[in-house]
């Protein structure tokens, strides 16, 4: 935790923001009082801009930036966060709890998102809420989804099922983790690598195959499991790696990635390892969040124990797009923000 600082940048793809205790106690006190956000989730986002507005310039200022600029990092971590005074026992079932009494992670959640973009619920991904709660599910535990937690959940991007067949197009352009309770263990690592630090590691013969339309993704396993039937269901052919060199976009499906030829298979495990080898590793704990691109970088979460007890590892995430405009499309009549 930085001593005297608001913001350090520890590497080109990876920066950490951490906020005062007074800085924290204030938000917190203004959250703790607060009904659940997501009851008038428009409403409370211009006031959660209010709210936020107590953060030092330099932090707002390095927030912001992250969202907006190809160059900035891929992955941030802010510290310090308030936190509800008590919680209830985590979810087993991952739905959200009904005997959560304040609402300050949800504030948390939102307040951190509505700096980086729209908060967007889709349809196919737990019931279109807006918050997510991540925990793990006895069902899931070896699954390559959000339940897991015996299963070393592989470098991914968190991608939407689309009837047109372009999985990658209307996934969230970023993700906010929200620490609500740690692993009992605090043995989770959640791993972040970033395409530019990947594609310098990368063969150029590799990275050729991985820039060419040979990889199809099978859509989300919740997508899969809840409306496919446990049967695989493939996008278009696309590449894995595109746009320029020194601002590559990368998009990798957690449920699986079919290579359509011998070359495009080997690519897609030498790119797995080779994120293994670059990834950014971060504790998630209670007070802490993580902003990622899910443009920029893939994401993986390591294996820990899970007891389904009530004490396990609990997030909060939301997903969140620039704009809401190009998957206007995808509207749903009973609330503009789910799609």
């Amino acid at each position: 935790m930085l001593a005297d600082a608001d913001v350090r940048t520890l590497d080109r793809t990876f920066t950490e923001f951490v906020l005062t205790d007074s800085v924290r106690d204030a938000i917190g006190e203004l959250l703790v009082a607060s009904p659940d956000p997501v009851d008038d989730v428009d409403r409370s986002l211009a006031w959660l801009r209010v709210v936020f507005s107590a953060l030092p310039l330099d932090v707002l200022q390095g927030i912001l930036d992250f969202g907006r600029h190809a160059d900035t990092a891929g992955v941030a971590l802010v510290r310090n966060l308030p936190v509800d005074p008590q919680l209830p026992l985590t979810p087993v079932n991952g739905e959200p709890s009904a005997l959560k009494r304040t609402f300050v992670a949800e504030g948390v959640l939102l307040g951190l998102s509505q700096l980086l973009g729209e908060p967007v619920g889709i349809t196919t991904e737990k019931a279109g809420r807006l918050v997510h709660d991540v925990v793990p599910v006895s069902t899931g535990a070896m699954s390559q989804t959000n339940q897991s937690s015996a299963a070393f959940l592989n470098f991914h991007s968190d991608i939407v099922f689309d009837e047109f067949g372009r999985f990658d197009l209307p996934n969230p352009d970023f993700l906010v983790l929200n620490c609500l309770r740690q692993d009992r263990n605090a043995e989770a690592v959640t791993y972040y690598a970033d395409a530019r630090d990947v594609i310098r590691h990368l063969a150029p013969d590799v990275l050729q195959t991985l820039r060419t339309p040979l990889f199809r993704l099978n859509a989300p396993g919740s997508y899969v499991r809840d409306v496919a039937g446990g049967v695989a269901v493939l996008s278009d052919p696309i590449a894995i790696v595109s746009g320029p060199p020194a601002t590559p976009g990368i998009v990798v499906s957690a449920n699986g990635v079919v290579g359509l030829t011998a070359e495009a298979e080997a690519a897609l495990a030498q790119l797995q390892q080779t994120c293994r080898a670059v990834a950014h590793k971060v504790r998630l704990e209670r007070g802490t969040a993580l902003l990622i691109n899910n443009r920029k970088g893939l994401h993986a979460r390591s294996q820990f124990l899970a007891r389904h007890d009530g004490q396990d590892r609990w997030l909060q995430r939301t997903y969140l797009r620039r704009s809401l405009w190009d998957i206007r499309y995808r509207s749903t009549t009973a609330d503009r923000r789910v799609h």
